[in-house]
């Protein structure tokens, strides 16, 4: 199974017959990413919130591909007001299974408006089994205790975390993050976006893998890492 960093909290999941894109923030919205919504041609779309900064390129991409999309029920609503055809509403907890494997939405502390205003309310992480492996897509969020929990649940094989600080944990939770949830891999997201989320991702993972068993494998936008 391939993971494909596009930038920011973007990323491409994907094995011999399944696509699957992560909260669909491509260029030219996203400044780091080297692919547009014309670029991409996934299966399925899995999303965390409704943020621009992860959802804005979701319509684009479904309409045009037909891909079908998982989100929380009031942003899957919302999609389907937007022309998409195909989707998934689960809430917190649900698990949504596909030939591929499956995507089960968990807690995130974060907020949520949608790009055109809209407030709503619940935030996700993704925990993704594809090919056999399972990988955490931690979201938008800070720092909390029952990502232990979540993680004994589920066993991690790779974590996506956040490392940005201002919107999101910064490095240090995240590092404490990446030790509750004890992932074989950890890759870090959600930084050197903006200046707003500026971080330092080798010292991100000089205190993981100080701290840890976990290996941090630190990828630029257009990157895959394969496991």
């Amino acid at each position: 199974m391939d993971i494909r960093f596009i930038g920011h909290a973007t990323f491409e999941l994907s094995d011999d017959s399944s696509r699957l894109l992560i909260d669909p923030f491509l260029a030219p919205n996203n400044p780091v990413a080297g692919v547009s919504a014309d670029d991409v041609d996934p299966t399925h779309i899995l999303i965390t919130h409704g943020h621009a900064d992860h959802v804005a390129d979701a319509v684009a991409v479904a309409t045009r591909t037909g891909a079908h999309c998982v989100a929380l029920v009031e942003l899957a609503s919302w999609l389907g007001e937007q022309g998409v055809e195909s989707t998934s509403d689960p809430n917190l907890g649900g698990t949504v299974e596909f030939d591929w494997g499956w995507v089960k939405l968990v807690q995130a502390f974060h907020t949520g408006t949608l790009p055109d205003g809209t407030a709503v309310g619940g935030q996700a992480g993704l925990v993704v089994n594809i090919g056999g492996t399972t990988v955490y897509h931690l979201g938008d969020t800070s720092l909390f205790g029952d990502l232990r929990l979540i993680a004994e649940s589920t066993p991690v094989d790779v974590a996506l975390i956040p490392i940005g600080g201002h919107y999101t944990m910064d490095r240090r939770d995240a590092a404490v993050a990446a030790d509750l949830i004890g992932a074989g891999t950890v890759i870090p997201m959600h930084y050197n976006t903006f200046p707003a989320v500026e971080a330092d991702a080798e010292a991100f993972k000089s205190d993981v893998e100080s701290r840890t068993s976990s290996q941090v494998v630190i990828l630029n936008p257009g990157d895959t890492h394969s496991v």
